[in-house]
């Protein structure tokens, strides 16, 4: 099997370590068969893309919709070279699974409206499929509904042209679309249980999510939601992508 690439794009090293473990433990994947690609740390350059059965965008704390005069020369240069794979993506229709930052990223890529009326405070949230995310071969294994963690600032409040939406949630209409029949992205983290969340906001406290001294209860009403389990669907992309 050729093995999956994971891109992240969180600068500090601990939460871009415990995403890294998350996504491997999500997908089942050994660390030879998810090759990790940190796209803050240097240009991306051109991938060689027939190197991989698939590739992940993971989260973190950039937001597509920021003013671009208020963005970092970091922050531009990471949607630049994301921007320069997604056109290579999509139009070969090549699987791609974007988590959180990545349905922003894809989103604004393929001219969906992304801004800040459904942001969601760090937390427990029920999805629900559509009838097409319950017919989808990746989406259909997780069922009709599922309780997954969130916590952005922007959202896809308007869908891509061609998209097929596949879930949404009371406090964010799309949550998860298609385009083409490979490329994916969740505005919901699909690898974090509570074990996985609780390390990720202990590494974000300062990054404007919630405030610095809410941080315990914040964890508190998260544990409380019983979210013990991820969907099976990181798992399901890498079952039905390999190659």
């Amino acid at each position: 099997m050729k093995p999956f690439c994971f891109l992240g794009v969180r600068e500090h090293d601990r939460a871009a370590d415990d995403e890294y473990a998350a996504m491997l433990a999500a997908t089942g994947l050994e660390v030879g068969d998810l090759h990790r690609v940190r796209v803050e740390q240097a240009p991306l350059g051109k991938l060689d893309l027939t190197r991989y059965s698939g590739l992940l965008l993971g989260g973190g704390p950039f937001c597509v919709s920021d003013p671009q005069e208020s963005k970092s020369a970091l922050q531009r240069r990471v949607e630049a070279d994301l921007g320069a794979l997604l056109e290579e993506v999509v139009a070969a229709d090549l699987p791609f699974m974007g988590c959180c930052y990545g349905i922003g990223t894809l989103g604004a890529h393929l001219g969906a409206q992304v801004d800040t009326t459904y942001g969601e405070p760090v937390g427990a949230v029920q999805v629900e499929l559509t009838d097409a995310g319950l017919q989808d071969p990746v989406f259909g294994a997780a069922g009709p509904a599922f309780t997954v963690f969130v916590g952005h600032k922007e959202a896809v409040t308007r869908l891509p042209p061609a998209a097929v939406l596949l879930a949404s949630s009371r406090t964010a209409p799309v949550q998860a679309f298609r385009v083409g029949r490979n490329v994916y992205a969740t505005q919901f983290h699909p690898e974090l249980d509570f074990a996985g969340l609780e390390l990720r906001v202990r590494a974000v406290r300062d990054q404007g999510y919630f405030p610095p001294e809410e941080l315990e209860e914040v964890l508190g009403r998260a544990g409380a939601a019983g979210v013990d389990a991820v969907p099976p669907l990181l798992r399901r992309f890498v079952e039905v992508h390999a190659r």
